[in-house]
């Protein structure tokens, strides 16, 4: 007896392109208004290459039916039929991914300048549609933006704030809290918490006590704790419970010898990793702890790449978007060409590289950020670079978009809403002009960014920010 599936799911699909439309047309906040190029009841996006966030290979000739702020239907498009009085657009030639979701991607730039006027634009612009801030110098800044975007009162992504650092004593930036002890951390912790912030970053000079008290009291309530770690080790804060490991292998310092309970290690970082085998026994049981407790980590290769200003690609739109004095400092950051330290920076971006593609092969759930906080790691252009660093690395261009995608919203708990192409997820889509799958630089093409169905002009988000980041 033949299965009704088959025949179920092309009924469902048809159903859902041929119901009548009946909705209306959004009515805009005339801020967000000025961005936006598509905004119809029901949009459907047809012809296009379909990368769809679960690591499965591209799809060609696909047809994707919005309606309202959901995905009602995705598959061929020889079997789909498009509603009458749909806005259509055709993707020959065109691949649409979900919408990247960043995992570290900050809301300052340069001495921590919160830039809260142009990164929420150029982040979108770029494709990205969800970002946690993962780490905050002003989180009632970020608070109140996140209600701003959510409610669509300005352009931007979806934002998941993170409270203030939780830092210990000792060197550190001036913008963070240093913590005197458990108690503090613990104080911190649920004020914030009760101010709403769903996620914490713990930072280099945190104890093992301070963040133990920090992870205790943000589970109380359900909240997350990542964190860059230097003074504490991987497995130890593994041990301790944190949800979440930022940049990977180059801020994990357990294999410096003689490392000091509680101390960030102040040998450059150059002559360990230089001489690390990430083969070994030791980094590899550090791999599998973080695997087994289901730990996972955001990769932020683009940042680790700087190092190495030879292999940097220079970007105009970076140079666009900085103002002037900064633009004219990353200009010559970019012509420098190689450095003294340059060949040690690439071995040991080729390490990190290593260590995230062992702790995926592990079965680690990996996600990826920019950390656009400095020189050329700018908002969105670093998550950009990051998908050609994934692929560098040695994942499949699929892997990579799974990677940016998916696994964020894993991360996240989002991902029944975000971060893949399939009938009822939000409608938060990346059109690109191109194929990044067979051209990875194709990822920085983006024509049209859909954001809960709303379609946004990237030309006119990066005409808007130009001059401004690093100012405002």
């Amino acid at each position: 007896m033949m299965s009704l599936a088959p025949i179920t799911m092309v009924a469902s699909l048809v159903a859902a392109t041929t119901a009548p439309i009946g909705a209306q047309t959004r009515v805009l906040n005339p801020e967000v208004a000025q961005y936006v190029k598509v905004n119809a009841p029901v949009v459907v996006i047809t012809h296009a290459r379909l990368v769809d966030g679960t690591g499965t290979p591209a799809m060609d000739d696909q047809t994707i039916v919005i309606r309202g702020d959901k995905i009602a239907a995705v598959g061929s498009s020889s079997r789909l039929t498009v509603p009458a009085g749909a806005q259509v657009i055709d993707a020959s030639g065109k691949t649409v991914i979900p919408g990247i979701i960043g995992l570290h991607d900050h809301m300052y730039y340069g001495g921590m300048k919160f830039m809260g006027a142009s990164y929420p634009r150029l982040f979108l612009s770029a494709g990205v549609t969800t970002i946690r801030t993962t780490g905050s110098v002003d989180a009632y800044q970020e608070l109140n933006l996140k209600r701003k975007t959510d409610s669509m009162e300005i352009a931007g992504p979806t934002i998941v704030p993170t409270g203030p650092y939780l830092q210990g004593p000792g060197p550190g930036p001036a913008a963070m809290h240093p913590l005197s002890g458990p108690d503090d951390a613990r104080r911190m912790v649920k004020y914030w918490a009760d101010e709403g912030v769903t996620w914490f970053k713990a930072y280099t000079q945190v104890t093992r006590a301070e963040l133990g008290a920090a992870i205790q009291e943000a589970h109380k309530d359900g909240i997350k704790v990542t964190a860059h770690l230097c003074s504490v080790g991987f497995r130890e804060a593994v041990d301790l419970g944190i949800d979440q490991l930022e940049h990977g292998l180059l801020t994990d310092t357990e294999f410096y010898p003689d490392k000091q309970p509680d101390v960030c290690p102040v040998v450059a970082d150059s002559v360990m990793f230089g001489n690390l085998d990430v083969e070994s026994p030791d980094v590899q049981k550090t791999i599998h702890s973080m695997v087994q407790h289901h730990v996972g980590m955001t990769s932020t290769l683009d940042v680790f790449e700087l190092g190495a200003s030879s292999r940097v690609p220079a970007d105009p739109r970076v140079l666009e978007a900085l103002y002037p004095a900064a633009s004219d400092q990353i200009a010559a950051y970019y012509a420098s060409g190689k450095t003294a330290s340059d060949s040690i920076a690439r071995l040991k971006l080729h390490k990190a590289m290593q260590f995230e593609r062992d702790f995926v092969k592990a079965g680690g759930l990996l996600g990826a950020g920019s950390d656009p906080c400095c020189v050329s790691a700018i908002a969105g252009y670093g998550d950009q670079r990051n998908y050609e660093l994934l692929i560098e690395a040695g994942f499949l261009p699929e892997q990579a978009i799974q990677i940016m995608t998916s696994n964020g919203a894993r991360i996240l708990g989002f991902e029944k809403h975000v971060g893949t192409v399939k009938a009822g997820m939000d409608a938060d889509l990346v059109v690109l002009d191109g194929d990044p799958v067979r051209k990875p630089a194709d990822i920085r093409n983006v024509e049209t960014v859909f954001r809960h169905g709303v379609g946004f002009d990237p030309a006119k988000l990066r005409e808007s920010v130009k001059g401004l980041v690093g100012l405002r």
